[in-house]
């Protein structure tokens, strides 16, 4: 049964919750927040609580400023590094307008937009996010640049005792939030890391992407430590990713929409379209999934991130990988050009979009690539298309892409274009010290 706002006033009373955190996000990812004394909570949970849009990222022109949030009530959670006089408990909200009707700037509204077109055509979407990421440590003056990662452990090697115990503690503050995890190891790179959770409804798991970005660096930052998922910290070593596992259920029925045990890859005709609707807008999505100047600086050949528009099985190089499923039930996508910067709420939004057009299309799927796309001789001479290589080819394409501009809305996609221009503006502008190393001679 549903939260009924008369249940989570008896539930904050028995925990001896002083203060409720209302969290939302802004257009690119930030997690912004208004805190509440609990007696404020019932007013908050009749009548919404009023603040200032203009102030917020992407959201409002002073001129149409007022906004209130309007609380989830199935987000409840206990904050678990805040107790006793300080317990605070933690509510994602919706972003409305004065007159009572969703912010199309809502970056959770969006996602919801979408999820109800994938209803309307009797379909749930799941998502499984993998979020990866850097533990660095700081310098004897405090400073974390350069950025020093904090063990040298590899692939799936046994971490330091204090990874390990950081492991555990974030471990225990996820579930706290309602975040079911299944498994914690290091990954490719020096001080990387990776912690999944359980697959669910796409809105769901955005809500735990975004929680666990804030739960990892809190609990970081305890211990001495940083967090960061930049999408390539180091050069000449793996970047973090954020990959995605997908699928569609029947509304109806509840079944797998993508399984097909009669197909070679247990792929359906749905799924099938899908992946290729995917593959169409891959180039056009990308500056949504992969949105700073940084994340082209992971997507390269020759370290786990793929660079070609492709699919495959076993490749780990192609775009979008099938993972071997033990029951029909289980069979997924993984759409590995996601990284963890991104704002998981858009992220899913353009990814389902992109999906549900080449259902309705009926796009016919090109062949897979099972070969190791890493060693293509001459990239740009092959048959396949290549990923956007800068935030300035992606956001070039993200231009050309009405299936994409309409998943996220105008004013959405004209406000997240414009900080993005504003970023890349920036970094053309600075002189960075590979060009003093590299030019001062001449």
């Amino acid at each position: 049964m549903p939260r009924t706002a008369s249940d989570l006033l008896t539930e904050v009373e028995q925990l001896s919750i002083q203060f409720i955190d209302l969290q939302f996000s802004d257009i690119v990812g930030a997690v912004k927040s208004i805190t509440i004394p609990i007696a404020q909570l019932a007013d908050t949970l009749d009548h919404g609580i009023w603040f200032d849009g203009s102030s917020v990222e992407g959201f409002a022109r002073v001129a149409e400023s007022d906004m209130y949030l309007v609380p989830d009530l199935e987000t409840f959670a206990v904050v678990p590094w805040r107790s006793g006089a300080s317990a605070t408990g933690r509510l994602i909200c919706d972003v409305y307008t004065p007159n009572g009707q969703p912010f199309i700037g809502d970056p959770r509204g969006v996602l919801k937009r979408v999820l109800a077109q994938a209803e309307q055509m009797g379909f749930l979407f799941n998502t499984g996010p993998e979020l990866e990421f850097f533990l660095l440590e700081a310098d004897s003056r405090g400073m974390l640049v350069p950025p020093s990662p904090q063990d040298t452990t590899g692939y799936f090697e046994q971490p330091t005792d204090a990874a390990g115990n950081l492991w555990r503690e974030m471990s225990v503050a996820l579930q706290s939030f309602g975040i079911t995890v299944e498994a914690m190891h290091a990954e490719v790179g020096h001080g990387q890391h990776e912690i999944d959770f359980r697959y669910a409804d796409a809105l769901r798991t955005a809500d735990n992407a975004v929680t666990f970005r804030v739960a990892v660096k809190t609990i970081a930052q305890k211990h001495g430590m940083h967090a960061t998922f930049m999408p390539k910290p180091f050069r000449g070593m793996s970047g973090s990713g954020m990959h995605v596992h997908q699928s569609l259920v029947y509304k109806m029925t509840g079944t797998n929409a993508f399984t097909d045990p009669g197909d070679p890859y247990n792929l359906s005709t749905i799924a099938k379209h899908f992946i290729a609707g995917q593959l169409a807008h891959a180039r056009n999505m990308c500056v949504i999934l992969a949105p700073l100047i940084n994340s082209y600086k992971r997507l390269v050949a020759g370290y786990e991130a793929p660079v070609y528009v492709s699919w495959g099985r076993i490749n780990r190089s192609a775009l979008i990988r099938v993972p071997r499923a033990h029951t029909p039930e289980a069979t997924r996508l993984e759409l590995r050009c996601p990284d963890p910067s991104c704002n998981p709420y858009l992220a899913f939004a353009v990814m389902l979009a992109a999906g549900l057009d080449g259902i309705r299309r009926q796009l016919p799927l090109q062949d897979p690539s099972e070969e190791n796309l890493y060693l293509v001789d001459n990239p740009r001479e092959s048959a396949l298309k290549l990923l956007p290589g800068s935030l300035e080819e992606a956001l070039e394409c993200l231009q050309t892409d009405d299936v994409i501009k309409e998943a996220l809305g105008p004013h959405v996609y004209e406000r997240f274009l414009h900080a993005k221009h504003q970023e890349w503006n920036d970094y053309r502008l600075e002189v960075t010290q590979w060009e003093i190393n590299r030019y001062l001679g001449y």
